[in-house]
């Protein structure tokens, strides 16, 4: 549903517009919402889900045992931190100043389209996640059938 980079400028009120290319399908498949939580994997960005995929992650995330260190902490950054957010009639949506703060968003961002949500990445952390490499360790079987 979601693909592509897009840089993105955060206003003074904590704004971002969604880009034109998105609006329609946020609108008409989104109903216009949006849940902004925490990545849980890595520092420096936030997903941003549809609401109605949102809700079956949240209700699988909250299923998880409780006894779990692991499972606590995903709880916590996925669905304890979850915000509903709404497009504006300008297709704006806000970012809390919390999560802003606790990725380091300021100005400028970037939007990256996954398929089946967006993440917002703080500039810094995104220019440093794609100077990144991935080396002949890392590749899984998984990697290694795909025709790159």
């Amino acid at each position: 549903m979601f693909q592509g980079e897009t840089a993105i400028t955060i206003d003074d009120k904590g704004r971002l517009a969604v880009p034109t290319a998105y609006r329609d399908t946020v609108v008409r498949e989104c109903g216009g919402r949006l849940v902004i939580t925490y990545n849980p994997f890595e520092s420096g960005s936030l997903y941003l889900y549809p609401f109605a995929a949102w809700e079956r992650l949240r209700d699988q995330v909250n299923a998880l045992s409780k006894v779990k260190q692991v499972n606590r902490n995903l709880q916590l950054k996925l669905v304890g931190a979850a915000c509903v957010v709404d497009l504006d009639g300008n297709g704006r949506i806000s970012i809390p100043a919390s999560h802003r703060a606790a990725v380091a968003i300021e100005k400028k961002a970037v939007l990256l389209g996954m398929g089946d949500k967006f993440e917002l990445w703080s500039e810094q952390a995104h220019h440093a996640q794609i100077q990144q490499t991935i080396s002949d360790d890392d590749l899984s079987d998984e990697l290694l059938v795909l025709p790159l």
